[in-house]
This record gives C-alpha cells, structure tokens and sequence, in this order.
C-alpha cells in the first residue's frame, strides 16, 4: 500500500480485481452449524496488515485462545499486491483459509462457488450488532444470504475552497448540499474565474451515479441499469460542466492523486478526502488550510458513500464454530474500537460510532473530520455494485469520456457501457 500510516485506509479504499477463478467448491463438505464446541485449529489470513499492526492482532488471537483454550489460530498475512490471485488459486486448489479479509468484490465468486458460509443462515443472531448497510455491503444480488462479517469502514467529507467560493459572489458559509446546488455553484464559479476555476476534478464512476439515486442493477444481478433515464441526466448535467470548464479539463484521466493536486494549488474548488487530507494540507498548503470548508457528501438518496472490509468464513472448514467465534470476535465493539483507535478508519458495529470518540470535538482538524465522517456513515451504503469489476470500471470511464468530449450522447455511452458491463458479467458466470 501507499505509506506505512496508511496501509489500512489506503485498504479499506482500494477495489482489488475481481477473481480470475473461484474454484468448484460444492457447499456442504464444511458444516454450516456453527453450534457446537468452540475448539480446534483455524488459519486467519489478513491483507496487508501485519507490518504495521503485528501487536494488535497478536492481542486479540491471544485473548480468543484465552477465552476458548481448547483453540489455536495460526495467522497468515498476505501482501496487497496479488492478495485475489492468491484468493483464487487457494479457492481453486482446495486451500482456502478457514477465516479470509475479504472485501464485497472478493467475497462475490467465492460465495457463488459455495465457499462462503451464508451467515444470515448459520448465525443470523449476530445481524442486530452490526450497522444496517454494513450488514449488507456482503449480500450478493442474485443470491439470499450474507457471505462475511462487516469489518471496518472508511468514508471522507468533501473540501471545499472558500476563498474561491467568495472570489465567485457564493457564500463560503453555505457550500451546496444537493446536486442541483452544485452544479449551479460549478457553473457560476467557472464563469466568474473565466474558466480558470473548475469545481470537480474527476468524471463521475459508478458510486457517484449510486449517489445520483441511479438504480445501478437489476434485483437479481443478472444486468446493469444505470443507462436509465436519472444517469442519463447525471451524465448530461456533467457534459455541461465539462463543457463550462468547471469540469477540470484532465479530468478524463484524473487520479485521485492528481485531483488532490488541483485541490492543493487551488485549480479546482471541490474534492473528497479525509482526516489525513488535512494534515498535508497544513503542511503544504497553509492558504488553503486556513481557507478549507468542510461540507457532507453529496446524495440524492440521503446515504452517503462507504468503502468496507469483511471477514469471511470459509464453508469448507472443518471446524466451523471456531472458525465463526474467532471472525466474530475479530469484528465485535471491543475489537473494532481498540482498531479504530489505531488508525483512520470506522467500526462497522451498531453504537459504536456513538462513543465520545466519534462524537466529541476538541479542536483539531483531525477530529472534525472524524466526528463528521462517523456521523455519516450511520446510515452510508457501499454504492459500487459487488459484481462491478476493475475491467467494468474502465468500460464506463471510456464511455463516459466519449460523452464529455461530445463523440457519443450521453445515452448512447451509457448504453454502451451497460452492454459491455453485462457482456463482462456474463463471463464472471
């Protein structure tokens, strides 16, 4: 991952490539009861945590085989690079660990192929003690079930430039709170900097159309929607920034990197980021930190977007309520706070983001960001579709590119972007 300090956000954010195989594990060779002794030997494998957390997840193993003495849990730990290939070879070959960190695109083939305990039928008890959409974030269209223990969740605010706001005639005490608002704020912006100030640095992807209100799929996930009339418009309104320059004119090929430049030296208004956004700003950019606004995401549905990360159990183990005690511990209130204070991300279970932690300001930046993050994600959902693959986010990124440079109306993109998607899921089977 990107630097040490932050390994696990930079984990909680990235959408690892989908799995090349998944195996052909056939659901029942493990036991889905997960009633009996907790006892026997169980393998945890993480994704690119124990350089920085060694000690963390040595304390909590150490307090589970205390708290069940007739278990022992060998912890493997895989690096970023690869860690879905590696998922899908140990699928494939039978070798799959028995409890996985898994994200909801990881988790997709795996449940499909029989080898992720179903929750909602082994444990369904637990559901009440994790956040709604959480929960959810592991449920698979298509199919009924849960497929892995909500981890933890990260989520940012957007900044906002207020001396670029007032340069403009807009009140830098009222950023816009809805889409309507915002591409009216783009618009006036780029036409009293003449084209030198563009709001957005980067072309809408699928979470922003999930954000739009746009239904992104069909109930069963068999085919992709969000060509419909409400992305076509999301589409269209963008064209017009693009065309107004308060669309940053590389955004085409924008990386969150580079958008965070345009944010730093004051080209662009607006951009998402986080708590660590802050610090660098402070350092590199003492202008824009005395001038930074703090504002919600923006969202027609009234849910902001999160990133999560889950732990799964894997169907196959041959010591299934270990397996399932040891993923529930890893992700219970205890746990997920004593992590959350490590680094900046979020427990995904219900009322912890209710502690002073997560509520209490006490002057910092740092905090503020923070406390309005936590509160947001009470009720965020993971607007990506699990089925929505790196090959997917491509496909509609060049389409959408075709619109903005007018070579294709905004219907026809996206109607070219749900046919390739759909071909593309098609092939995952």
């Amino acid at each position: 991952m990107r630097k040490p300090r932050r390994a696990l956000a930079a984990a909680a954010i990235a959408l690892v490539l989908p799995l090349s195989a998944c195996g052909s594990g056939d659901e029942g060779s493990g036991s889905t009861d997960a009633s009996g002794k907790v006892e026997g030997d169980i393998t945890f494998q993480t994704w690119n945590l124990q350089a920085n957390f060694k000690s963390y997840f040595e304390g909590v193993i150490a307090d589970f085989e205390k708290k069940y003495p007739d278990t022992h849990v060998k912890w493997i730990d895989q690096p970023a690079e690869g860690y879905a290939d590696k998922i899908s070879a140990d699928a494939a070959g039978g070798t799959l660990p028995d409890v996985v960190n898994v994200s909801p695109d990881l988790v997709a083939p795996l449940a499909k192929a029989g080898l992720a305990l179903d929750l909602d039928k082994a444990v369904s008890k637990y559901k009440k003690e994790y956040l709604e959409g959480a929960w959810a974030s592991h449920q698979i269209p298509g199919m009924t079930g849960t497929y892995a223990f909500p981890w933890y969740l990260n989520t940012g605010p957007l900044f906002y430039n207020k001396s670029l706001f007032e340069e403009a005639g807009l009140d830098a005490s009222k950023p816009p709170t809805t889409y309507d608002e915002l591409f009216s704020d783009a618009l006036e912006l780029a036409d009293k900097s003449d084209g030198k100030v563009a709001t957005l640095a980067n072309v809408p992807t699928v979470e922003d159309f999930g954000r739009y209100g746009v239904e992104l799929m069909n109930k069963e996930g068999t085919a992709f929607s969000f060509n419909d009339a409400k992305g076509i418009e999301l589409l269209t309104k963008y064209k017009e920034l693009y065309d107004a320059k308060a669309l940053d004119s590389q955004a085409l090929t924008a990386t969150p990197e580079s958008s965070g430049k345009k944010f730093l030296t004051g080209a662009v208004a607006m951009n998402p980021g986080s708590a660590l956004d802050l610090e660098n700003f402070k350092k590199q950019a003492p202008n824009l930190y005395k001038n930074i606004g703090i504002t919600d995401q923006i969202t027609s549905t009234g849910k902001v977007n999160m990133y999560v990360m889950g732990v799964m159990v894997n169907s196959q183990t041959k010591h299934t309520p270990a397996a399932v005690a040891f993923a529930h511990f890893v992700t219970d209130a205890q746990n997920q706070m004593s992590f959350a204070k490590q680094v900046a991300i979020f427990p995904s279970t219900a009322g912890s983001l209710d502690d002073p932690y997560f509520t209490e300001e006490d002057g910092t930046d740092v905090t503020r960001v923070r406390v309005a993050a936590a509160k947001s994600l009470k009720n965020a959902v993971n607007y990506t579709p699990v089925l929505f693959s790196d090959q997917m986010k491509t496909e509609l990124r060049n389409e959408v590119a075709k619109a903005l440079q007018g070579k294709e109306s905004p219907k026809e993109a996206l109607d070219n972007a749900v046919e390739a998607c759909n071909k593309l899921l098609e092939q995952q089977g």
